[in-house]
């Protein structure tokens, strides 16, 4: 109790460190594959956060599970398309906000923003760096931005969810299971024949395998 008491005063305060890679969307008009990004949210803390995602041009963007939650030391993939590949938005910084919060909460412990932009081609020489005058005027125009929050994902884009364990897990389960039960060689035992007798380094393997589709029979 004594503990949480001390913590709460912290998380309310909006200072809270937020982890998103990569800080910076790059789309390329003539590379399809680059219309699709993904943003990797990380929670290295010992409980539970919320996330909403919001942006400065949402009918541009498609996000998909613009709001969620990540389990404590876990981190979740956020999928963002871009839906408007046109010229008229060659070179346009856009920004995504990641904002978190507790379980508990509803207001925002901490947020994190990524620039997005439109570049007509990746074979074209990279930008130069901008410029510290750019730099001010973009930091500027962000202070006053206005983030919306994401409507329009595609619902059949979203993440399905977990439906059990597929059928070749449990079969192999079932396989594992089956050789742990087999007579081990060496054994006296004539109602199995010889041939199914299993060295004590096989039935190892199958205890191992055994364990790992346990674990991820428990985590579907």
């Amino acid at each position: 109790m004594q503990q949480q008491q001390h913590r709460q005063p912290e998380l309310v305060e909006g200072s809270l460190p937020v982890f998103v890679f990569p800080t910076e969307l790059i789309f390329y008009a003539d590379e399809q594959t680059s219309h699709k990004q993904v943003l990797t949210l990380y929670n290295p803390y010992e409980f539970a956060l919320k996330f909403k995602v919001l942006c400065t041009a949402p009918n541009k963007y498609n996000v998909v599970d613009a709001t969620g939650a990540v389990k404590p030391q876990c981190c979740v993939d956020i999928v963002i398309r871009h839906r408007d590949v046109r010229a008229c938005h060659y070179g346009v910084y856009d920004k995504f906000r990641l904002q978190v919060s507790e379980q508990s909460q509803r207001k925002a412990l901490g947020h994190k923003e990524v620039t997005a932009t439109l570049r007509p081609s990746a074979s074209q020489e990279p930008p130069s760096p901008r410029s510290q005058d750019e730099e001010r005027r973009l930091k500027e125009q962000f202070a006053v931005s206005e983030f919306f929050e994401q409507t329009a994902a595609c619902p059949t884009e979203s993440r399905p969810a977990a439906g059990g364990p597929s059928l070749l897990t449990v079969l192999l389960g079932l396989v594992c299971m089956a050789a742990l039960m087999l007579p081990t060689l060496g054994e006296q035992d004539f109602t199995v024949p010889v041939y199914l007798h299993l060295s004590i380094n096989k039935k190892l393997v199958a205890a191992y395998v055994l364990g790992l589709l346990t674990m991820v029979i428990l985590r579907t």
